[in-house]
C-alpha cells in the first residue's frame, strides 16, 4: 500500500498532512509513503529528513498521485491534480464538504473514496481523529497572542509606584473548543474573562476555567445532538443583543468564534455594539471566513472603525503552523489507522463503523 502527500498551495495553507514522525509510523505498518519535492522546506524539514526514513519523494505531482492507494491532504487538490485521481483511489483531507459539494461529487462519480474529516462523529473513539478540535484549540490560543499584540494596553493588573494599571477585560464570544482555549489562555495571561454561548452546557465548562459566563435570561439550551450550535431564534438574538450592548461598553479585547457547521457565521456584534465600545479596543473574529460574526469582519484585513481594530484572519493556523501540523497529522494517522486491516495489510472500508460511514462522501 502506498500512501502519499502533495505540497499545498502556499498562498492559502502552510500545514502539512505527513510529518517526518508520522511518515516513520506509516512505513512501520507496512505502508510506503511518497511526498513531492520539496514538501515542507517552508516548515524547516529538508526532504532529506523524510529520505532517512525511508519516504521517496517525486519532482512531478502527477508521480505522486498516480502511484498512490492513498493521499492525504491539508486542502483540496487542485482542478488539474484531481483530474488525475483514478477509480478506488482514496483521498483523505479537511476538504471542506459544505462548500466543495461540487468538486467532491465529481469525484464520488469517479469512484473515488473522499473521506472528510470534518465530518466525524462526536464519539469517543474518534477524538483521536478530530481535527476540528486539534485545530479549534490551537487558534484558540492564537487569537488571544494575536489581539494582545495589537493591544495598546497591559493585560494583567501591575501595581507600581506610579500607579495601577486596571487588569484588560477579554470577552470571547462562543464557547467551544476554540473559545474554551482562548479563555484559559486569556486567563493565564491576566485578563478578566467573559464568556457567552447559547449552549447552557458551556456555563460550567466556562467557570471551571475562571471565566465568567454571560446567560440571556429565560434561554433554552440550543445544542445539537453532535455538540455543536443550533441556529438561535429572533427572540434569543434581541435578548443576547441587549446583554451584549451593555457588557461590551466595559470590554477591551473580544475574541469571536461562534460557527454553525455549513452555514454562514451568525452576526452576533453589530455596529451599534462596536460603536458603543472604547477606542482602543480589539476584536479578533476567527469566524471570518464564514462571514464573520461581526457585521464589519472583512477577511485578511484590520478594519479600523471608531477607534477599534477588527481583525479577521482567513487561516490563523497558518501562524502556527508547525504545531498545528503535528497535531493535524496525528488525527490523520489515527483515522488511516482505524482504516487499515493489520492482518490482512490492506484497507478496509467498513461502513458499519460509525467513523467510517460518517466521514465518507457518497
Amino acid at each position: 500500500m502506498i500512501i502519499s502527500s502533495l505540497k499545498e498551495d502556499q498562498k492559502i495553507e502552510n500545514r502539512i498532512a505527513i510529518t517526518p514522525e508520522m511518515a516513520k509510523k506509516y512505513i512501520e505498518l507496512g505502508f510506503e509513503v511518497l511526498i513531492s519535492e520539496n514538501y515542507a522546506n517552508h516548515l524547516g524539514i529538508k526532504d532529506q529528513e523524510y529520505l532517512e526514513l525511508g519516504v521517496k519523494n517525486y519532482k512531478n505531482d502527477s508521480e505522486v498521485i498516480t502511484n498512490a492507494d492513498i493521499i492525504l491532504q491539508v486542502g483540496f487538490l487542485s482542478e488539474d491534480q484531481n483530474l488525475l485521481l483514478k477509480e478506488n483511489q482514496i483521498l483523505i483531507g479537511s476538504l471542506d464538504p459544505y462548500n466543495n459539494k461540487k468538486k467532491i461529487s465529481d469525484l464520488t462519480k469517479r469512484k473515488i473514496n473522499v473521506f472528510s474529516l470534518e465530518l466525524l462523529p462526536r464519539i469517543t473513539r474518534a477524538q483521536s481523529m478530530d481535527i476540528l478540535s486539534s485545530q479549534a484549540n490551537l487558534a484558540g490560543y492564537k487569537a488571544v497572542i494575536e489581539s494582545f499584540a495589537y493591544f495598546e494596553k497591559a493585560i494583567p493588573m501591575m501595581m507600581t509606584a506610579a500607579g495601577t494599571v486596571p487588569a484588560a477585560k477579554v470577552m470571547v464570544v462562543g464557547a467551544g473548543v476554540a473559545g474554551l482555549q482562548a479563555i484559559a489562555t486569556a486567563k493565564r495571561m491576566g485578563a478578566i474573562v467573559f464568556a457567552t454561548d447559547v449552549r447552557i452546557a458551556s456555563k460550567e465548562q466556562v467557570e471551571s476555567l475562571g471565566g465568567k459566563f454571560l446567560i440571556v435570561e429565560g434561554s433554552e439550551n440550543l445544542e445539537t445532538e453532535g455538540g455543536y450550535a443550533k441556529e438561535t431564534s429572533e427572540d434569543f438574538k434581541k435578548k443576547q443583543e441587549e446583554l451584549l450592548k451593555e457588557t461590551l461598553k466595559k470590554i477591551d479585547i473580544v475574541i469571536c468564534t461562534a460557527l454553525i457547521p455549513g452555514k454562514k457565521a451568525p452576526i452576533i456584534i453589530t455596529d451599534e455594539m462596536i460603536d458603543g465600545m472604547q477606542q482602543g479596543s480589539v476584536i479578533f473574529d476567527l469566524a471570518a471566513v464564514q462571514g464573520g460574526n461581526t457585521s464589519s469582519t472583512q477577511v485578511d484585513t484590520i478594519v479600523k472603525k471608531n477607534g477599534i481594530k477588527i481583525i479577521g484572519d482567513s487561516n490563523i493556523l497558518n501562524k502556527l503552523a508547525v504545531s498545528a501540523s503535528n497535531l493535524y497529522s496525528k488525527n490523520l494517522f489515527n483515522f488511516v489507522s482505524n482504516l487499515f486491516d493489520k492482518e490482512n495489510k490492506k484497507i478496509n472500508i467498513n461502513t458499519e463503523d460509525e467513523i467510517i460511514q460518517k466521514t465518507l462522501i457518497k
